[in-house]
């Protein structure tokens, strides 16, 4: 496998554009002490802009050649650990100790999966400041009622404020994507609307309700893309029984409700 292959099969559209780099930079606002997780590093160009003194940086990527660079290309002012894994087999221990900044140019073909999995760590996170796919950024900033708001931002939104910072051409890239990217920042909420341990309840939930065997069984239809997101709590209580795979009297009540 070629070099441009092996970049296409991981994603891999590497920003070369200094201004957008800036920017980047002051959106993040690099701070003394602060612990950074980035994901996917690529050639370091990212983390060039968060190489200071007092911070330290872990970095994950799925390409052992771009592990191999870093590892030659940093050594400092800040402190590095650089590894070679798929984000989304690691188990993420790296973030066991105190909070982490996220930050990363995510691979368009894996991104929602990345950002949905950090929902289980958002007690460890202080934000996270992601380049995605512009679509995806509407998706995930998207608002009840509105064409974008959907189970991805749902999801999210239960756990995270989130902010489209500015657009991205295909330009600033290495190897130009055929679509625009956004530069988003995710802050967790300081009061979140569900506990950890519902998470999987709140996923299938979330994903039923936007099936049409829910929608025709609870005459929901498009009124759950208008749902509140002070209700879920109250739903999760009274979720879907899974050995009927019929809904409880709350979850047919929904028109009425809402």
């Amino acid at each position: 496998m070629n070099q441009r292959d092996k970049r296409r099969k991981f994603g891999q559209n590497y920003l070369k554009d200094p201004a957008i780099l800036f920017e980047i930079e002051q959106s993040i606002s690099p701070q003394p002490n602060d612990k950074f997780f980035e994901i996917g590093p690529g050639m370091g160009a990212l983390t060039s802009i968060l190489n200071k003194e007092n911070i330290s940086i872990t970095a994950i990527d799925i390409d052992e050649f771009n592990i191999s660079y870093l590892k030659k290309e940093f050594s400092g002012p800040a402190t590095f650990n650089f590894i070679q894994d798929n984000i989304l087999d690691n188990d993420l221990n790296i973030l066991g100790k105190g909070l982490h900044r996220i930050a990363g140019n995510l691979p368009y073909n894996i991104s929602t999966q990345i950002i949905l999995k950090m929902i289980k760590y958002n007690k460890r996170i202080k934000d996270m400041h992601f380049l995605v796919q512009k679509e995806v950024a509407e998706k995930i900033a998207g608002a009840p009622g509105t064409k974008d708001w959907g189970k991805m931002g749902i999801k999210l939104a239960a756990f995270f404020t989130t902010e489209i910072l500015f657009d991205v051409p295909p330009e600033a890239f290495d190897i130009k994507p055929k679509v625009n990217s956004s530069f988003i920042r995710m802050t967790p909420l300081k009061d979140k609307l569900l506990e950890d341990e519902k998470i999987k309840d709140f996923f299938e939930i979330i994903d039923l309700s936007f099936t049409s065997t829910f929608s025709n069984s609870c005459g929901v239809g498009t009124k759950f893309s208008n749902i509140s997101l002070a209700f879920l709590p109250f739903l999760i209580e009274n979720r879907i029984s899974n050995a009927t795979n019929k809904p409880s009297p709350v979850v047919a009540n929904l028109p009425s409700i809402i």
